[in-house]
């Protein structure tokens, strides 16, 4: 069985959204001194590859721990749709994926192929990423979508600053899986393990995402 890691590793130098904080890794105990290793670790519940539940914009919404892990163990359907800067994937893009590859199962977790994420280093990584349209959050709403996840560091598109599609698909119980990568070898179909840790009352948590 072939696996692919589709993580962002986390180290002081991952990118994170503006005003988040910087992961910071500190030393707490060493070998010399205390007989074992061991770091503190600094960092947000959304930082690289990560989930957001949906008391992340729903005052009432589940929040992680309340999560049922199956959830995280799903059939998903890979979108692929090259975008550039501040492109707003569309109803219409998902329905044409569709005429070609078949319909989108009710139920299904749907992933995005953006490739946006292939460099991490652009100076416009969180100021111009792609994201979903409120037409494609609303569609994958109506079609009981598990999660939606993307190779991009916010499932909203750049420009829009009031999160639209955040709020419809955490209102609609859909999950956000955001900051994916190496994405290119996967199959349209595959088998998705994304577990966030069970963080109590947190808003979301980073994952170790696969796909088999």
């Amino acid at each position: 069985m072939k696996v692919y890691d589709l993580t962002l590793s986390i180290s002081d130098t991952t990118p994170t959204f503006p005003g988040s904080p910087v992961p910071h890794f500190i030393e707490w105990a060493t070998l010399d001194k205390d007989d074992y290793n061991l770091e503190m670790i600094f960092l947000s519940s959304h930082t690289g590859t990560h989930i957001d539940a949906p008391y992340h914009f729903v005052k009432k919404g589940k929040k992680i721990h309340e999560l049922d892990p199956s959830r995280f163990l799903q059939n998903a359907v890979l979108v692929r749709i090259r975008s550039g800067p501040n492109y707003s994937i569309t109803k219409s893009d998902i329905i044409q994926f569709e005429k070609k590859h078949g319909k989108i199962p009710d139920g299904a977790s749907v992933i995005f192929a953006t490739g946006w994420n292939d460099n991490l280093s652009r100076k416009d990584m969180f100021s111009a990423n792609p994201g979903l349209s409120e037409s494609a959050a609303k569609y994958l709403v109506q079609k009981k979508a598990n999660l939606v996840g993307i190779d991009s560091p916010s499932i909203d598109p750049a420009n829009n600053s009031k999160y639209t599609t955040h709020h419809v698909l955490l209102k609609g119980n859909v999950l956000i899986l955001e900051n994916l990568c190496n994405l290119s070898k996967v199959k349209t179909n595959f088998n998705l393990v994304a577990l966030p840790l069970k963080l109590q009352n947190a808003t979301g948590s980073p994952v170790r995402a696969i796909a088999f």
